[in-house]
């Protein structure tokens, strides 16, 4: 294994699981009062971007971290706009 992925695994590793208990308190509480939806919406447009370069350069490390942030940002995104819909 070349040593740019003995970095680069454990780097998706943990900055992927950092952003796992957001996504799970989320979905389980609902309450996204605390999240910024331009914040999401950027973070989300950056992910998908990072998704599409671990692509072009065909980094497995890069791709699936993105590919598993982005699924897990998106659904934080989508709670986030139901909440902006629901009336009260």
């Amino acid at each position: 294994m070349p040593f740019a992925e003995l970095i680069g695994y454990p780097a998706a590793i943990l900055t992927t699981a950092a952003f796992v208990p957001q996504a799970w308190r989320s979905w389980r509480t609902r309450d996204l009062s605390g999240i910024s939806l331009p914040m999401y919406l950027l973070f989300t447009l950056g992910v998908a971007c990072w998704l599409l370069y671990g692509l072009a350069i065909a980094s497995l490390p890069v791709v699936l971290a993105n590919a598993i942030t982005l699924a897990l940002a998106g659904v934080v995104l989508w709670l986030k706009l139901r909440e902006l819909r629901q009336p009260g």
